[in-house]
């Protein structure tokens, strides 16, 4: 990990920006706040200007979605269960399609991305990874996406560090791609020493930490 500005990393064709999840429900006021997650916003958007290739992600849950400690009665939010595909931390109701939750965040300015990724539609599956729903077998295509396109390298920002930006670093370096986790444009949830497995998985990976943009 690195705590000083990257300025010789340089940005290229085969390079992809992948932002997760800066929606309204994730920031101060939402259903699911991340601490200080619109921190994010201002790094991103300075990012944006520099990558020929974006891709927004954005956790779209039908409302009775089962991650939802709503539809287990007598159960908490951040209480875990197991479900058909493993453990599954029950979150409030948040990134309901069609609501203001699910919303980009007002101040996210990317209008040059091409792809915006919806992921959690399915009621049964909860869905952190940009590259696959939470049963770990079903595909959402982004990584043929990127290889149609020569992307080679993926810089990993948005939130939470700890579940979606995790889980889509992890899978994106899985499919063969370099990753780079922009650790500024990041902000992190921490449930039950969360950030310090991902901190932990990404040492275990090879996948650095770094302040850019």
């Amino acid at each position: 990990m690195t705590n000083a500005m990257d300025s010789a990393m340089s940005i290229g064709a085969s390079d992809v920006l992948l932002v997760v999840d800066v929606q309204n429900d994730f920031c101060p006021g939402g259903n699911l706040a991340v601490p200080h997650g619109d921190g994010v916003i201002a790094p991103i958007n300075r990012l944006g200007s520099l990558f020929s290739s974006i891709v927004l992600t954005q956790d779209w849950h039908p409302k009775d979605h089962q991650s939802f400690a709503s539809q287990h009665p007598g159960r908490r939010p951040y209480e875990s269960i197991t479900l058909s595909y493993g453990a599954q931390i029950l979150w409030p109701d948040h990134c309901v399609q069609g609501t203001a939750g699910a919303a980009f965040h007002r101040d996210l300015v990317i209008g040059n991305a091409a792809l915006v990724l919806r992921k959690g539609m399915h009621r049964d599956i909860d869905s952190y990874s940009a590259f696959f729903e939470n049963d770990r077998r079903t595909s959402t295509g982004l990584a043929g996406y990127l290889r149609e396109r020569g992307i080679k390298r993926a810089f990993v920002a948005g939130l939470a560090l700890d579940f979606c930006v995790r889980y889509s670093a992890e899978d994106a370096h899985g499919a063969g791609f370099s990753v780079v986790v922009v650790e500024n444009a990041c902000r992190g949830i921490d449930v039950d020493g969360s950030m310090a497995a991902a901190r932990a998985s990404f040492a275990e990976r090879g996948i650095p930490c770094r302040v850019y943009g």
